[in-house]
């Protein structure tokens, strides 16, 4: 049973951001700070990844663990309420997310997936990551 009604819930999800989400704000920060310089939101590239360093043909999105499904997270769950619904939802946004991460590949881009969870906690160990991803041009492996 959900604790709030149907009107409140609307609303509340309706104010949920899809683009410029404190991980994003938080993971560009740190990129930024370490000295690497990039685009966001780029409309030619599929699925318009969050962060893109052209300089290294790398493409970052930052899923949040709920939109996305992170399935080894607590928040990558189904809710009680509604089930139906949000399974369906979910799973289309994982399917979206394989297709545009293949379509990037297929165009020789590097492609990084960065859960939101890691960046809340984990950026100690995140941020040495990914630099050493992509200034040797290795694949990173995600959590």
């Amino acid at each position: 049973m959900d604790i709030w009604s149907k009107q409140k819930r609307s609303e509340v999800m309706s104010k949920i951001r899809g683009k410029n989400t404190k991980p994003e704000i938080t993971l560009r920060s740190q990129l930024f700070k370490a000295g690497f310089r990039f685009r966001i939101h780029q409309k030619n590239l599929p699925g318009k990844p969050d962060i893109v360093l052209s300089k290294y043909k790398t493409a970052i999105f930052v899923h949040g663990c709920f939109w996305h499904y992170h399935k080894d997270c607590r928040e990558g769950r189904i809710p009680d309420t509604n089930s139906k619904f949000w399974k369906d939802k979910l799973s289309k946004n994982v399917d979206r997310d394989a297709k545009y991460e293949q379509e990037l590949l297929s165009q020789g881009w590097k492609v990084i997936i960065v859960w939101e969870c890691e960046i809340e906690k984990h950026m100690d160990n995140l941020l040495p990551k990914l630099i050493t991803a992509l200034k040797a041009d290795l694949p990173i492996t995600n959590t």
